[in-house]
């Protein structure tokens, strides 16, 4: 047959090909070959016609396409919402990967990693979540996420499980999360069983939930206690020791600080306490919202609480194989607890 007639110009044959020489569209085709339920309710004689065309241009369908159509191709997807993937160990992200990693080990199945890098992204697309599609589902990993890219993903059945408590689209996107809001409330108790009765919280002006969680944690525990309290919101550039000279002659006794992927205000207040000569706990109680990863050498370790990185990283895996497998995981929800690690920056109020 001549090139005109239906026959492939070159190489393997194509759908495309098939479509012209049956005389139907090719996407009849693709859902004829494809025998999903769709397909099956098709004419008789328009399947007929189809599957016949195949057999004469020895058509064979690609295995690795087929494969990703069916959601079958036993690949994870991890996503992060930066310009680069977490592969350094001293990332506060890092441990999340390596807890995906260690998971989808064990259940068979090999990982493909996304970034949010503006280079990635097809010409158009808001968030380049539609490159998810690659892979079988996807571990989503990152303090802000699109909403209305989630709501299109879950739209269209794509199985998503989010690292950290993220309630934007209601119960619909399955989660493995921290209890900031009681591991930051256990905090304010240890300051105020160390004798403490007011407290600086310093917070960068982030409205992510992991940032609003912790804020709220600090004002139950300050409910709970009884102690007084102040939030202040910084980048860290207002720090200097004028103004952490005014907290102290206020009464205050003691900072918490949030813990952020930067640590700008962690690094600006501690700044400001050694320029002015002061100590911790000696002079003054520190206490961190999470815990600092990789802190410089001889720094003394900060009063916090500990984030199960590694275990919220593989039981969100194994969430997502489970929504995979059709064993349930939709609407799950899950905050695991984050146990206080009382350091060395912490003690009773100065005299």
């Amino acid at each position: 047959m001549s090139p005109g007639n239906g026959a492939p110009r070159s190489g393997r044959p194509r759908q495309a090909d098939i479509a012209r020489l049956a005389g139907v569209s090719q996407a009849t085709v693709s859902l004829v070959l494809s025998n999903n339920e769709v397909g099956m309710a098709l004419a008789q004689s328009t399947r007929e016609r189809v599957l016949e065309a195949a057999r004469r241009l020895g058509y064979v369908a690609d295995p690795a396409a087929r494969r990703l159509v069916s959601r079958n191709n036993r690949l994870l997807g991890v996503h992060t919402f930066m310009a680069t993937f977490p592969v350094d160990f001293r990332n506060s992200y890092y441990p999340f990967l390596v807890g995906v990693e260690e998971e989808a080990a064990a259940q068979g199945y090999d990982m493909l990693l996304f970034t949010g890098s503006e280079a990635t992204r097809p010409h158009g697309e808001a968030a380049g979540l539609n490159r998810l599609r690659l892979a079988d589902g996807c571990v989503l990993i990152g303090r802000h996420a699109p909403k209305d890219e989630l709501v299109r993903l879950l739209d269209d059945g794509f199985p998503l499980v989010y690292v950290g408590r993220n309630d934007s689209v209601g119960t619909r996107l399955p989660y493995v999360g921290a209890d900031y809001v009681r591991a930051a409330a256990d905090v304010v108790a240890e300051l105020a069983r160390l004798g403490h009765r007011r407290l600086v919280y310093v917070r960068e002006p982030d409205q992510a939930i992991a940032s609003l969680d912790r804020e709220e944690g600090v004002r139950l525990g300050l409910r709970e206690t009884g102690i007084d309290g102040e939030v202040v919101l910084t980048d860290g550039g207002d720090l200097d020791q004028a103004r952490l000279h005014g907290w102290l002659a206020d009464g205050a006794t003691a900072f918490v600080v949030e813990a952020t992927d930067t640590q700008a205000a962690l690094h600006a207040l501690r700044s400001s306490v050694s320029a002015a000569g002061l100590r911790c706990p000696q002079d003054l109680s520190l206490a961190l919202l999470g815990e600092e990863v990789n802190a410089p050498s001889g720094t003394p370790v900060l009063t916090g609480f500990a984030v199960p990185r590694r275990e919220m990283g593989r039981r969100a895996a194994r969430m997502l194989v489970e929504l995979l497998a059709g064993d349930g995981g939709a609407g799950r929800q899950e905050l695991l607890a984050c146990p206080l690690a009382v350091g060395d920056t912490t003690g009773p109020p100065a005299r």
